[in-house]
């Protein structure tokens, strides 16, 4: 019997040929400030596919302009953006692995030119510019922003949909109260506070019905900010709206000392799927098939996210499975050399 680390996982209408995800990385490589994939990205993502990957995600895709991180990150806020998206998956199906895409707004952490929004007027830190504390009818309109972007990744044929809920970007500023100092029904309570998330979930699933994963922080590392124990509760929220996994890393909504080491954000993972009783992915200085391997065994989490070591070796799973006694199947062209 392979190892867990490559057996099929199969999430509602996809099957995944390994449990291995490249995690969703922010390049900066999208020149003229369109958010259009580049030559590059055909080479990034589909040298991983190469390598065997089983699935494949999109970077952090910015659902509107003013959502973008920096002014080179990809794009889904116009049908332009659609032709392009639609090559890569085609391709990157070409070598079997399945396709997903991070859905996202930057919210206070957007460094593009202009005005930016948030749910409160507090900068992420004296280097950043002062966020718009958002309208309501801003809500509504970036509400309608994630639903028009997940029906251009639908178009472009993606498998899987990722809504980016985490490392300080808009959505966690709602969710956290270090950054949601609202006084209306988008703010105060933990229900309240979860209100715009919630809302983004619904509006996706309206014209989605494939996989829905969602990327949470799952500590602030702040006395006075969220824990593991906090979304416990919210990932409980999201699987009775039908999300089919959470993808589970920490941290990033404030500036914060973190204690990094390999793993380190594995036991919120296994939190998430102990306590709500829904699929995590495990992600976070993972760099090993045994170390795969063993997270998998022990029912920690359902998927590998694997980020820098994909930057590092393409051919991951090639090496994973060397390490673990495991045979993959090559791609027809390395087959002499694997």
């Amino acid at each position: 019997m392979k190892t867990k680390l490559f057996q099929p996982y199969q999430i509602k209408n996809v099957t995944l040929k390994n449990r291995i995800v490249m995690s969703p990385m922010c390049m900066y490589s999208s020149t003229g400030e369109q958010g259009f994939i580049e030559d590059f990205h055909f080479t990034h993502y589909i040298s991983r596919a190469v390598g065997q990957v089983g699935l494949i995600m999109v970077e952090a895709t910015a659902v509107t302009p003013q959502g973008r991180i920096s002014a080179q990150d990809l794009g889904i806020w116009s049908d332009d953006h659609v032709p392009a998206l639609q090559e890569l998956v085609s391709r990157i199906k070409e070598y079997g692995s399945a396709t997903a895409i991070q859905l996202a707004h930057a919210g206070r952490k957007s460094t593009v030119n202009g005005e930016i929004i948030a749910p409160s007027s507090i900068p992420f830190d004296n280097t950043y510019k002062t966020p718009k504390s958002m309208t309501k009818e801003e809500i509504k309109e970036t509400v309608q922003a994630f639903q028009d972007g997940a029906k251009r990744a639908m178009k472009a044929g993606i498998d899987i949909i990722e809504i980016h809920a985490a490392h300080g970007y808009l959505i966690n500023e709602f969710l956290s109260p270090l950054s949601n100092k609202r006084d209306d029904e988008y703010g105060g309570s933990k229900d309240n506070r979860y209100r715009f998330l919630s809302e983004v979930i619904d509006a996706v699933k309206k014209v989605w019905d494939g996989p829905l994963f969602v990327r949470i922080s799952a500590s602030d590392y702040h006395p006075e900010g969220l824990e593991i124990e906090d979304y416990e509760g919210y990932a409980n929220k999201m699987k009775e709206q039908g999300v089919d996994l959470i993808d589970v890393s920490s941290g990033a909504v404030v500036p914060a000392k973190i204690n990094v080491f390999p793993g380190y954000q594995v036991r919120f993972a296994e939190k998430v799927k102990e306590k709500a009783g829904i699929a995590s992915g495990a992600v976070g200085l993972i760099t090993s098939g045994i170390q795969a391997e063993e997270i998998l065994q022990n029912n920690r989490a359902d998927l590998i996210f694997i980020a820098r070591e994909l930057l590092r070796d393409p051919y991951f799973p090639r090496t994973a499975a060397k390490e673990l006694g495991e045979t993959i199947e090559a791609p027809k062209q390395y087959d002499r050399g694997w």
